[in-house]
């Protein structure tokens, strides 16, 4: 059973590793070039086999982070090729994140109707 200290760690260690990075590499290294290679990396780690052991330690500090969002749709789109094929890689990965992206933008668009942002 992962621990919430277990879960905070990873959390915190993957979150400050893109910390260190934005701080260290500026200008060049933007927090959208951070993004992008977060869920890259846990697309690409997922299709190695190598992303599942870190969530069996981590639990919600591995799949919380873009990394794990990468690791969701690898795990889809390979599900999906299994299933359906060729095809199915283009389709499996939206369709395994299709909650996750639904939330994003409703409460997205509920905060912004609720709030008046200020900047």
């Amino acid at each position: 059973m992962v621990s919430l200290l277990t879960a905070f760690v990873i959390g915190g260690v993957l979150c400050a590793l893109g910390q260190i990075i934005m701080d260290f590499s500026r200008p060049v290294v933007t927090p959208g070039h951070i993004l992008v290679g977060y869920v890259t990396g846990g697309a690409i780690l997922s299709a190695l086999g190598l992303y599942q052991p870190l969530i069996d330690i981590g639990g919600a500090g591995a799949t919380i982070p873009l990394s794990g969002f990468g690791h969701s749709l690898a795990q889809g789109a390979i599900a999906s090729v299994k299933a359906d094929g060729l095809l199915g890689a283009f389709s499996g990965g939206i369709q395994a994140t299709a909650v996750g992206i639904a939330a994003a933008v409703v409460f997205g668009f509920t905060m912004a109707v609720l709030f008046n942002p200020k900047g």
